[in-house]
């Protein structure tokens, strides 16, 4: 009997691109936590999920960079634009999808320079491109060692479990991630008269939520305004006039981030 042969996509190990999402989440979270302290003075939450120390763009950007980056790895400039491309798309596409699914804004680039729709805009487009060729020439090289001594030291059964339960929680963070973010727009909505578009689709949810003693009770505990503010400080949404609310000012008795490190004025 032959080998199982294992799953693939464009001649990369479905495991190595696990590997790739978690570490490069974790990645995005140290960069984007560093870029929070240097413009804001501030030491808060950048993680995009409600537990652990994970931006998902950053993995998703650079598993899909690093499954077709070898069709542009020909020299630094194609290997840019390419970053600039697949990352500016990634950044719409997520954005769009929140914005849909979850009515709310994780960034908004309406105040930059050559934005598309807030979503995207030419700096930070500049930045996937080169932070593509840093991770393709510096940073993956060496990710790559680390994933071959991880798979010469332990069987690939224990790491193939140990990818699971990590894919695994992160998939369960991600669903209450989202539906956490749902009933906490609903919440401040309802409970601040914001008027946004399907409003009362709005007070019907908020209803049937908090009508419900278990799980108005749930969300109480483990997603009150305190923890939905501090994980998230710069969620905002839009009401029907177009004007963006960032959560945080209805909440002002509640400290948005963990410390001050410095006055950035």
């Amino acid at each position: 009997m032959g080998k199982k042969k294992e799953l693939t996509i464009l001649g990369n190990s479905i495991w190595k691109l696990f590997f790739y999402f978690i570490v490069y989440s974790f990645f995005g979270y140290i960069i984007e936590t560093i870029y929070g302290i240097v413009t804001t003075g501030r030491f808060e939450s950048r993680q995009s999920f409600l537990y652990g120390p994970f931006l998902g763009i950053y993995g998703i950007a650079g598993v899909i960079l690093i499954i077709f980056i070898k069709y542009f790895n020909k020299n630094n400039f194609t290997i840019f634009t390419a970053g600039f491309l697949i990352g500016s798309l990634t950044e719409y596409v997520i954005s769009y999808i929140t914005d849909i699914f979850l009515h709310t804004q994780w960034w908004d680039y309406s105040d930059k320079i050559l934005n598309i729709n807030g979503r995207i805009c030419l700096l930070y487009s500049v930045f996937w491109g080169l932070l593509t060729v840093f991770l393709v020439k510096v940073i993956n090289p060496r990710i790559d060692k680390i994933y071959e001594k991880i798979i010469n030291k332990f069987s690939k059964f224990s790491i193939k479990i140990c990818l699971t339960l990590l894919i695994t929680f992160l998939a369960i963070d991600c669903s209450l991630t989202a539906y956490a973010q749902e009933k906490f727009i609903i919440r401040m909505v309802i409970e601040n008269d914001i008027n946004v578009e399907n409003l009362e689709e709005y007070k019907k949810e908020y209803e049937r939520t908090y009508n419900n003693k278990i799980t108005s009770d749930v969300i109480n505990r483990f997603w009150n305004n305190k923890k939905m503010i501090k994980t998230f400080p710069n969620i905002k949404i839009e009401d029907i006039e177009g004007n963006i609310i960032y959560l945080n000012s209805l909440l002002p008795e509640i400290q948005p981030y963990y410390i001050k490190i410095f006055d950035k004025n």
